[in-house]
């Protein structure tokens, strides 16, 4: 008789392989079903300088996964009154209306319509780490399109967007009210972060290999103009001690485990806390704006502030799966028919989603 299906030992078994292969340098992975730990399983190590090992509170540089939490908090806030999705920008941050901006909503920007995905070619990892600055810039430019209409991804602007604006209706900042409101709860505080604390930079990965940086974009391209040389996500820029401990909302710093606690609580699985209703979860993962990307140049579609795809080869329903993933190769999800909340964590920066396809295979042939 075979022995029962083993998910743990599965995934153990493929990131055992990827770090032998050195496909990967250190790696984590969480899985819940139905609020309960079937994978937390880790390979690796989280320094090659050092040869520290990765341990399940590693914490990890996750590039955009970072914007499925902060898509979280507005969600969260929309839900508890203090925000609604037609909530206009300018209302509250009125110099954000300059050149036409003025009806650019909170929807608008979860779903990068709002048309000022750009930044100046000069920009440093200094000026990515001042947020006043970010902000002033933002609020002057002239949109790409007319707000609404198109959608082109916000790669960095986007978290100060959205910051500014949960913090202009708020009088809190996006990361104080994750932290508040979905971390402490959930017992997370200490493995999730758009900025980490000082005292905590010891325990992030260093993302590698060294020099490592994706292939850059053609200079003058709409990419280049949003993700310019000074702030790609190359490792030495993910590696940067002011950039990790900055709030940049467009991306964060986490382990694993942490934030599938939080998409497992969203789908209502973790007792003792609800972060949304039923009919918001539906709303949040319901594919929302389709059209050609004006910055990355091909089809896309947005669930409400979150990618709706999963990696391997199973197709969920449309409006069941949504999350985000990272330039780096990371990812968290969560699937609300088949209950499974998915967190892939990696520090080798090359641009590679082939690990979390690998494990979402293995999900998907235990769990759907």
């Amino acid at each position: 008789m075979s022995p029962p299906a083993d998910p743990q030992r599965e995934v153990q078994i493929a990131i055992d392989g990827l770090v032998a292969s050195r496909a990967e340098t250190g790696i984590q992975v969480a899985v819940l079903h139905r609020g309960r730990v079937v994978v937390d399983a880790i390979a690796g190590v989280s320094n090659p300088r050092t040869g520290a090992p990765v341990d399940p509170s590693t914490l990890f540089f996750a590039a955009s996964t970072g914007k499925g939490v902060a898509s979280s908090v507005a969600h969260l806030l929309v839900e508890r009154g203090e925000l609604s999705y037609g909530q206009c920008v300018a209302d509250v941050w009125p110099e954000f209306s300059a050149h036409g901006k003025g009806a650019v909503t909170l929807a608008d920007v979860l779903v990068h319509t709002a048309g000022v995905p750009g930044l100046w070619p000069q920009i440093t990892p200094e000026d990515l780490c001042d947020w006043d600055r970010m902000c002033q810039f933002i609020a002057a430019q002239h949109p790409w399109w007319t707000p609404g209409t198109q959608t082109g991804y916000h790669a960095l602007v986007w978290g100060f967007l959205l910051g500014e604006l949960v913090r202009r209706a708020t009088g809190r900042t996006i990361a104080s009210v994750m932290h508040k409101e979905i971390a402490d709860p959930l017992g997370i505080a200490q493995e999730l972060y758009f900025g980490v604390p000082d005292d905590m930079l010891p325990r992030i990965a260093r993302q590698g290999p060294e020099g490592a940086s994706p292939p850059p974009p053609e200079p003058g391209s709409p990419l280049d103009r949003v993700i310019p040389p000074g702030v790609q996500p190359t490792a030495a820029f993910a590696n940067r001690d002011d950039v990790l401990t900055a709030d940049i909302p467009s991306q964060g710093t986490m382990s694993a485990r942490a934030v599938v606690k939080m998409y497992a609580a969203l789908l209502g699985h973790v007792d003792g806390v609800k972060l949304v209703s039923s009919e918001r979860l539906a709303k949040m993962a319901a594919p929302t704006f389709s059209g050609v990307d004006q910055v990355m140049g091909f089809p896309t579609t947005w669930a409400f502030g979150y990618s709706p795809a999963r990696l391997g080869s199973f197709q969920s329903r449309p409006g069941s799966t949504f999350g985000m993933i990272g330039s780096n190769g990371s990812a968290a999800y969560a699937d609300i028919d088949s209950g499974v909340a998915v967190a892939v964590m990696r520090n080798r920066i090359i641009n590679d989603m082939s690990a979390v396809a690998r494990i979402d295979r293995i999900v998907a042939e235990h769990f759907g």
